[in-house]
């Protein structure tokens, strides 16, 4: 996906000096009053002596006026005043989105109580229509909120305003609701006890350090609150085979419905979370849960592979790799799973041994035989029959659309031939499934015991084109690198 190149924002006004002698010895000079620390530092050269100047550029400041002492409380006006007089100052053109994060009191969902501090903002007409006031009964709720206005934007450069006894809390906060993909800064909200004369400051002191227990109530509060939010794009829709005996398997494939992930490309269930994607883990998480509410296991006790497009194989009970595409296990009440964008979500179950498997197998994985390799740990581990082990082959890219470098596609055609159509052509498309079922029966499965909807003579209902179908499935072919995942899921009944 081809992100627009966005302007930066850049605070040339606040400035720290910093002269250096042959002492090494030096003095600080802060020409803005208004914050301890500085917007940006500039380095010249002057007569042996250096002026430095680091240039910062943000996208949107945070205000977090949420938890004030209560002696602040009536006079919250004056201070936003102060400070967004500072930041108006500081600003270049376009000014940076503002957002100002407040407490609401419960019973105070009017509009007369958003509009409160409006008044502070008459003075600030460069600023007014890039400032939006949050209210919420929580910081998750705020913060999650203003994740959203951030999202919209496309905006991952934010500056945070805050008391410094919160600068702890917000860390937890923020490394729970958002994912490397931002950057935080943060700079002392100037505190007074009388703000009439905000030349006072609060006391500095040494940022705190949040007890196990301050951490658990956050993480409650950011679970609570994801808890109630609605499900997006419909009820949560789990798609099953009538190959696997649902008498003692529990399995499923998920679409992309009935989560709460909000970004176009991750909307909805989205099942994955990535230091490169939006999405936090919090949020997968909360998708996770409400998919096994939905599909009726322990979230607890959900395994999921960790891919690496190879052939690697993860036994339950055992020692775990550090990467893997493939999972097998006998234990009762554990659900395996694996995940697909465009790559096969592939289901392994054996009703007479009672055991059962899951691989990712993307072209890499296909090419180097990662079903077969899951199928070879049931064999060896398990005791199972290849002749009595069923697969099937979930929502994947199909042979319409993907397509693949004539290098790589030579390796299919060595397949079989007719694993690529337009051959002589730079980039083939290929048919990742028909290699992945011919290995398969290479190995030993029937072919009747083979589910692979792609196949004319079955029935539509599980292996569908990720690509073709963008109201059900996530695809990374269609969306570019920020796109979600579903996943294949099994366990055995209790």
């Amino acid at each position: 996906m081809i992100k627009k190149k966005k302007q930066a924002v850049l605070f040339p006004c606040c400035v720290e000096f910093r002269w250096y002698f042959p002492t090494r010895l030096h003095y600080i000079v802060g020409i803005d009053h208004q914050f301890p620390q500085t917007f940006a530092k500039w380095q010249v050269g002057l007569t042996g002596w250096n002026l430095e100047i680091a240039w910062t550029m943000v996208e949107a400041i945070l205000i977090d006026l949420f938890s004030l002492p209560a002696v602040l409380q009536n006079n919250i006006q004056g201070l936003l005043c102060r400070t967004l007089e500072t930041i108006e100052k500081c600003s270049s053109i376009p000014a940076p989105f503002i957002y100002v994060m407040c407490c609401q009191v419960q019973g105070s969902e009017g509009k007369g109580e958003q509009d409160s501090l409006l008044p502070a903002l008459r003075d600030f007409q460069s600023l007014k229509k890039r400032l939006e006031v949050v209210r919420a009964l929580t910081t998750a709720a705020a913060l999650y909120t203003i994740k959203q206005r951030l999202d919209e934007k496309d905006i991952s450069s934010i500056k945070i305003i805050l008391p410094t006894l919160r600068k702890a809390l917000m860390k937890v906060y923020i490394d729970h609701l958002f994912t490397p993909v931002y950057q935080f800064e943060f700079e002392d909200l100037q505190v007074a006890s009388d703000c009439n004369n905000l030349q006072i400051t609060e006391p500095q002191s040494e940022e705190q350090t949040l007890s196990t227990q301050d951490v658990a109530l956050i993480q409650n509060e950011i679970q609570t609150y994801l808890e109630s939010l609605p499900s997006l794009k419909g009820e949560l829709t789990i798609l099953k085979s009538s190959l696997i005996p649902d008498d003692i398997f529990l399995h499923g494939f998920t679409t992309r419905t009935g989560g709460i992930s909000y970004i176009p490309a991750l909307s909805s269930c989205n099942l994955f979370s990535s230091s490169k994607r939006r999405d936090p883990q919090v949020v997968v998480k909360e998708n996770l849960r409400r998919l096994a509410n939905a599909a009726g296991f322990n979230p607890e006790t959900f395994h999921r592979v960790k891919t690496d497009h190879a052939n690697a194989v993860c036994i339950m009970g055992k020692t775990e790799p550090d990467s893997y595409d493939g999972i097998v296990t006998d234990q009762k009440g554990v659900t395996i799973a694996a995940p697909g964008a465009d790559c096969i979500p592939v289901l392994f179950a054996d009703p007479v041994r009672k055991a059962c498997g899951a691989a990712h197998s993307g072209w890499k994985g296909t090419l180097l035989g990662v079903s077969m390799a899951t199928v070879n740990a049931m064999v060896s581990e398990y005791g199972c029959n290849v002749k009595d082990i069923l697969v099937v082959l979930g929502p994947s890219v199909g042979p319409c659309c993907y397509k693949l470098p004539h290098e790589s596609a030579k390796e299919f055609h060595r397949i079989d031939p007719k694993c690529v159509r337009h051959f002589d052509s730079a980039t083939p498309y290929i048919d990742i499934r028909r290699a992945t079922r011919i290995l398969l029966e290479s190995g030993g499965i029937l072919p009747e015991n083979i589910q692979d909807d792609s196949v004319t003579d079955q029935n539509q209902n599980i292996t569908f084109c990720t690509a073709c179908h963008p109201d059900k499935f996530y695809s990374h072919f269609r969306d570019g690198t920020n796109f979600g995942t579903q996943i294949g899921f099994i366990s055995i009944k209790e």
